[in-house]
């Protein structure tokens, strides 16, 4: 019988180690999820937000997570309807303590984000994968992307933001803001975000921004080259005969370097503009260097030229379309 007890006393010993086990990994986990999706103070309520309002000495508060309605407004107890989207948690703390200040003497008022609804973020352009992306937490503009997919290899040197004026200010120190309507557009050098030179650059993202990547501006080199292709003024802001034909890996034994030309887009649905070249005497440095402009063709023909310079011009517009694009 004593046995029996003990078995019992250590049955019931062990029971309650697991329960107890069990609370505590809980509390840890909802702890770990509120330290992840912990808002910015940066972070701007919207409409479907659920707020849970705290206010000392005041008893009738709702005990239960308040949403924001669809007009961004919520509806207490004494202040009535408080207008809630657009204001960050500090900012609706600090606008509630006004409005319990008729009431309480000092009011201590704590506002705590309690869910976040899920709405869209619009990814554009040279991405992976463009689209639009729900957000169910505060994200800043690396997370957006990587949520996209990260750049693509034709991405231009800036990521433009766009945000509506009432979805709060859009700001980044150090760069101009432009003013478009109702919205507010940043241009961020790509290269200042990814590398983490600027952190000011990695903002924080609302709800109904539009992320764009606009494509590279190209420099085409073909025809009788080493390595033919586009060549990305994301990485070279501007470029010349000689640095194409360098990047391009000089030229192959056959070019007739002498008989180059560059192919120029003048008017949209005009012929392209033929400029003839001697790219041998450029890079013997007998003449001065040609600038090269966005979408241009550096054409290096063969010794055969003369025969056939018209298709092989024609071929080259055609051919650049298809190209291979380095950085």
């Amino acid at each position: 019988m004593l046995d029996l007890d003990k078995k019992r006393f250590f049955a019931l010993l062990l029971l309650f180690a697991l329960l107890r086990l069990s609370c505590v990994a809980e509390a840890f986990g909802q702890a770990t999820l509120q330290r992840r999706e912990a808002p910015s103070a940066e972070y701007s309520l919207g409409p479907g937000d659920q707020v849970r309002i705290m206010v000392a000495d005041v008893d009738n508060l709702p005990d239960r997570p308040i949403r924001i309605d669809p007009v961004g407004q919520i509806d207490l107890p004494l202040v009535g309807t408080v207008q809630a989207a657009g204001l960050t948690p500090e900012q609706l703390r600090a606008a509630l303590q006004t409005k319990f200040a008729k009431y309480v003497t000092d009011p201590q008022v704590t506002v705590n984000v309690a869910e976040y609804e899920s709405r869209p973020v619009s990814v554009l352009g040279s991405v992976t994968h463009a689209g639009v992306y729900q957000m169910t937490s505060p994200k800043h503009l690396v997370d957006v992307l990587s949520l996209a997919g990260g750049t693509a290899p034709d991405a231009g040197a800036t990521v433009v933001v766009t945000r509506q004026t009432d979805r709060g200010s859009l700001s980044v120190a150090g760069l101009q803001t432009e003013k478009s309507g109702s919205s507010s557009i940043v241009h961020i050098s790509l290269n200042a975000l990814t590398s983490g030179s600027r952190p000011s650059d990695n903002i924080l993202i609302q709800p109904d921004d539009v992320i764009t990547v606009p494509k590279a501006e190209v420099i085409y080199v073909l025809g009788n080259v080493r390595r033919a292709g586009g060549f990305s003024l994301a990485s070279h802001p501007s470029m010349t005969v000689l640095q194409a034909v360098t990047l391009a890996e000089g030229f192959t034994p056959n070019a007739a370097a002498s008989h180059a030309r560059i192919l120029r887009k003048v008017e949209e649905n005009a012929p392209a503009k033929e400029i003839k070249v001697d790219a041998s005497r450029i890079l013997a440095g007998k003449e001065p260097d040609q600038p090269l402009f966005a979408n241009d063709i550096l054409f290096i023909p063969n010794s055969a030229w003369k025969a056939s310079s018209k298709r092989a011009l024609e071929a080259a517009i055609g051919v650049s379309t298809a190209a291979a694009i380095y950085r």
